[in-house]
């Protein structure tokens, strides 16, 4: 038997109509006692910004800065990343390192040779994000020395998926304050210590 379906009734638009908008992520006053959930980029209500692993890193960096982000997730034809470059490692000593190892000229660097790949990544665990604060957040971002943090989603029997990203700077943007990340070659090996609770 077929089934019958009713057309839904259409309305005229009135002058002066609006449009809904998201609210911004700045209305809400945060503070470190805040949840951390506050400032995390929720990867489920924002796309990622993502970049291949040919590409220039000149082409990345345009790609950042359009974008208004300052890491690109690195992906494969199948959507899996791997790897990240932030504009720290195109703006800073890795290109340079690059091309005194191998010669050539810094328009042939593409994001693979400078990224940093899934191997040597590690990632905070949404468990832990969803109980943590915002200065718990920071504490693991001064204490690994790094910008940025990407968030895991971790389901017994289902591909990991990073579901989450924090950044220094858009922590700081909300806070309303400087935050200020030293530069440590460390793991992120210590974070359960910073993010537990005892």
């Amino acid at each position: 038997m077929p089934i019958h379906y009713a057309p839904v009734p259409l309305h005229p638009i009135d002058a002066g109509t609006s449009y809904g908008r998201p609210a911004p992520p700045t209305s809400r006053k945060i503070n470190k006692d805040s949840p951390a959930l506050q400032v995390m980029t929720d990867l489920e209500k924002v796309v990622a910004v993502t970049t291949g692993p040919d590409v220039n890193i000149d082409t990345a960096n345009q790609q950042m800065m359009t974008s208004g982000v300052r890491l690109l997730l690195v992906t494969n034809k199948q959507d899996q990343v791997i790897g990240l470059i932030t504009a720290n490692d195109i703006l800073g000593e890795r290109p340079m390192k690059y091309l005194q190892q191998t010669g050539g000229k810094h328009a042939d660097i593409l994001v693979r040779h400078i990224m940093t790949p899934r191997e040597q990544l590690e990632a905070l665990d949404m468990k832990d994000v969803a109980n943590a604060q915002v200065g718990d957040i920071i504490a693991t971002l001064r204490n690994v020395g790094r910008q940025h943090a990407l968030v895991l989603s971790i389901i017994p029997g289902e591909a990991q998926s990073i579901c989450g990203i924090f950044s220094s700077t858009q922590i700081g943007r909300q806070l309303g304050e400087s935050i200020e990340i030293s530069d440590k070659a460390k793991t992120f090996a210590e974070i359960e210590a910073v993010l537990s609770k005892g």
